[in-house]
């Protein structure tokens, strides 16, 4: 069993999935002011829905980023805080990689462009193509490698579909497909997770680290040397 979390998306999401990926229990709450009273309470009920307990658990599979600051904070410090109090390993997940998946799984796409609004003119940016059912990212596109910032109003190398609530902030090529309504859930960072882990297996505490790609924008304007 894999116990997969997201607090990335603006919700609280939470779910429970068995070692062939399959969802046996997801919830989600939507919103993001709650979401470090929510999810503590939201894994012991999921937990204790299944009657389970996190002793069952193969590995814990979180959102790494990139998005919204506070949300991987959240979900990144408690799942290093269960990694090191049940010896469990860690699995990070990319939001574009999980907005390509869902995109995958909901419209069929099988080639996407994922991007996420990051703010200050710019998006989170990634270019992914299924392989094995699962959205792998494509390492060159033609610009540079995949996860990256790209400014507002640019234009991806290729015309392929743009999902994500970025995908209308850049330009677009002619008859270029959007998709602005793709919201994955704590069951699609799971599934991608645990392929991941079938594959690679997991990491310590240690190493289950963020993916900002802004590095300096999570310090305070006073550490950022802004007035």
């Amino acid at each position: 069993m894999f116990l997969a979390m997201d607090t990335v998306f603006d919700q609280c999401s939470i779910a429970i999935l068995d070692d062939t990926g399959k969802v046996i229990s997801c919830q989600t709450e939507t919103g993001k002011r709650m979401q470090t009273q929510q999810i503590l309470p939201m894994i012991d009920a999921a937990l204790s829905k299944c009657q389970l307990s996190l002793a069952d658990m193969k590995a814990l599979i979180f959102n790494r980023g990139p998005g919204a600051f506070s949300g991987i904070r959240i979900n990144t410090a408690v799942v290093q805080a269960l990694s090191v109090a049940h010896d469990l390993p860690c699995v990070g997940v990319s939001s574009l990689q999980a907005i390509a998946q869902c995109a995958y799984q909901k419209y069929g796409l099988t080639e996407v462009y994922s991007a996420l609004d990051a703010r200050m003119q710019q998006v989170y940016f990634g270019h992914y193509a299924l392989n094995n059912n699962i959205m792998q990212a494509v390492d060159n596109d033609g610009s540079d490698t995949t996860e990256r910032l790209q400014d507002y109003d640019s234009q991806t190398v290729l015309n392929r579909p743009l999902v994500g609530n970025g995908a209308n902030l850049l330009h677009l090529h002619d008859e270029q497909m959007v998709y602005e309504d793709v919201s994955p859930d704590a069951a699609i960072i799971g599934q991608l997770g645990v392929a991941q882990f079938i594959l690679s297996g997991g990491t310590d505490a240690a190493q289950a680290l963020p993916k900002y790609l802004r590095n300096q924008a999570w310090k305070t304007l006073k550490e950022q040397g802004k007035a």
